[in-house]
C-alpha cells in the first residue's frame, strides 16, 4: 500500500479529533491523537506525584501505549488505563506544566515519529506542530482554525457539565497560550492549508482535505 500521512494543527475545540478520526476511518488509516500522549504523561506525573525537574526523566523512561485504531482511544502509562482519566478538567488544567516542557516534547516527538514508521506512514496524526516539526514531509499538512467562542461552546458540550464556561475558558484559551510559548499552532507554515471549521460541520472539513489528498 502506498502511503498516506496526513497532519493536521490546531488550538483547542478547532475539531482536529473528529476530523482526523473520519478521515483514517475512511481511508482505512491508523489514528495519532498526539495530544493524549501528553494528557497520558500528565496523568502519570500527577498520580505518580512527580517534581517538576523530574518530569522530564519520568517521560523518558514511561512506558506509554496508545490506540491507533481509528475507533479506539485506549491508553496507559506504565501498565496503568488513563483512557477516561485525561479528558477530566484536572488533566487539562495542568497538562501544559508536561506539554511545554522542551524535554518532554522531544521524548514524545520522537515517539510519535516512531508510530508512524510503525504504520507504513499510512496514518492521519493531529496536534499542534504536526505540520511543522514531527512530519513536516506529510503528504498533506492543514492547520485547522475555528473562532474562539466556537472552540468553547464545543469543548464545553464535550465536557457535558463537569465544568463551568469559566473553567472550560480557561483550560481553551489558556492552554493554547501556554502551549503556542513552545509551538506554533496558529500561523501556517508554508505548504500547509489553513481550514476554518467554525461554520461548517466535521463531514465538510474533511471534504475539503479529501480534496487535497494525492491522486491515486
Amino acid at each position: 500500500m502506498d502511503s498516506l500521512l496526513i497532519a493536521i494543527d490546531g488550538p483547542s475545540g478547532s475539531g482536529k479529533s473528529t476530523t482526523a478520526r473520519l478521515l483514517a476511518e475512511r481511508h482505512g488509516l491508523a489514528y495519532l491523537d498526539t495530544g493524549a500522549m501528553y494528557r497520558a504523561a500528565t496523568a502519570g506525573v500527577l498520580a505518580e506525584g512527580i517534581a517538576d525537574d523530574a518530569v522530564a526523566a519520568y517521560v523518558a523512561g514511561a512506558d506509554l501505549v496508545i490506540d491507533t485504531s481509528a475507533d479506539g482511544n485506549r491508553l496507559t502509562i506504565n501498565g496503568r488505563d488513563v483512557t477516561a482519566e485525561i479528558r477530566e478538567p484536572r488533566i487539562s488544567a495542568a497538562v501544559s506544566r508536561v506539554a511545554t516542557n522542551l524535554d518532554v516534547r522531544r521524548t514524545l516527538t520522537d515517539r510519535m515519529r516512531s508510530i508512524i514508521d510503525e504504520h507504513r506512514r499510512r496514518i492521519v496524526v493531529e496536534g499542534r506542530d504536526i505540520t511543522t516539526v514531527v512530519a513536516p514531509d506529510a503528504d498533506v499538512r492543514v492547520l485547522l482554525v475555528a473562532d474562539p467562542a466556537a472552540r468553547v461552546a464545543r469543548r464545553e458540550a464535550e465536557l457535558a457539565g463537569k465544568a463551568d464556561r469559566a473553567a472550560v475558558t480557561d483550560q481553551v484559551l489558556r492552554r493554547d497560550r501556554d502551549d503556542s510559548t513552545v509551538s506554533n499552532f496558529t500561523d501556517a507554515a508554508e505548504g500547509v492549508v489553513v481550514i476554518d471549521s467554525t461554520f461548517i460541520l466535521p463531514d465538510e472539513v474533511v471534504a475539503r482535505i479529501e480534496e487535497l489528498l494525492p491522486a491515486v
